[in-house]
């Protein structure tokens, strides 16, 4: 009965963190269904304002001037009603980003009501507004990642973040725990599978007796393509770069970890990365990439 109870509560936790929550669905189809009527709201009234001022400048009844300030009159009453309008759209499509995170808090609390563990929640510092898709997403990662860092025995107090800077957020789940988290722990599925469609990444720093912090990186807006192709080294990270300084030297996965305060299991994490942004397939190649661009 307890392990039957126990699946259960695993399976609805499961899906609370992949799945949209029933008022968060609710709202997103009300908003879809509110969003289509304003275009159709916005298509009509401008037909009607271009027909009205045809129609007074076709007039055969108006004098010139009569006509131009009719039609005038007319264009400025539709500019003014289709402006509020597009408010109206955007404030659909758009979300204050104080208000996606006071809503993923809203979230994340019912989930450690009856746990020992503390929940610490840093609301980013800006006025900007997020798209809807990316709020939204940033919060189903938010809550799949707070999953997997609960597994871990040892931890006894989490910190969620969201940071924005002019074109990206990074929200970050940190822990308490033993720092043993290991990037395969994070498994490839939901959180990747949505950081991919957005053009994301996750980034992983787990330090042996002093917790382990996972990023998840989102772009704020689709990057223009480059003129000229640039230098592979640009797309890593501060620390992936740290780690391919090292890669460059020669030095191996433990005197890595050493020299950056963090486990093997994370630099193997970077490894894999710098790998596969480089387009490389072994360390060697890694290194002479690094050393031509020196």
């Amino acid at each position: 009965m307890a392990q039957a109870l126990w699946d259960l509560v695993t399976g609805h936790f499961d899906r609370f963190a992949t799945e949209a929550m029933p008022g968060a669905l609710a709202r997103s189809r009300a908003a879809a269904d509110t969003r289509a009527r304003v275009i159709a709201e916005l298509t009509a009234a401008h037909a009607a304002a271009l027909s009205g001022v045809l129609g007074v400048l076709r007039s055969r009844a108006l004098d010139d001037t009569t006509a131009r300030t009719t039609a005038t009159d007319l264009a400025a009453s539709a500019l003014i009603d289709m402006r509020a309008e597009q408010r109206r759209d955007r404030a659909l499509a758009e979300e204050p980003a104080e208000d996606a995170f006071e809503r993923l808090a809203g979230e994340l609390r019912p989930m450690l009501r009856h746990s020992k563990v503390r929940l610490d929640l840093g609301a980013p510092d800006s006025t900007r507004s997020l798209a809807a898709d990316v709020a939204h997403s940033a919060r189903a990662i938010v809550r799949s990642l707070l999953l997997i860092v609960l597994e871990q025995e040892s931890v006894s107090r989490v910190h969620v973040g969201w940071q924005l800077t002019e074109h990206e957020l990074r929200a970050s789940v940190r822990d308490d725990g033993a720092g043993t988290l290991a990037p395969c722990d994070l498994g490839a599925g939901t959180v990747r599978d949505r950081l991919d469609v957005l053009g994301g990444q996750l980034d992983m720093d787990a330090v042996p007796g002093w917790g382990t912090t996972i990023t998840a990186v989102i772009p704020l807006a689709t990057p223009e393509a480059p003129v000229e192709a640039a230098h592979p080294l640009t797309g890593l990270g501060g620390r992936e770069v740290e780690v391919l300084r090292h890669l460059a030297l020669g030095h191996r996965n433990r005197r890595i970890a050493e020299e950056l305060h963090i486990s093997e299991s994370t630099v193997k994490f970077h490894v894999a990365n710098i790998l596969n942004k480089l387009g490389v397939d072994s360390r060697g190649q890694a290194a002479a990439l690094f050393h031509a661009a020196a």
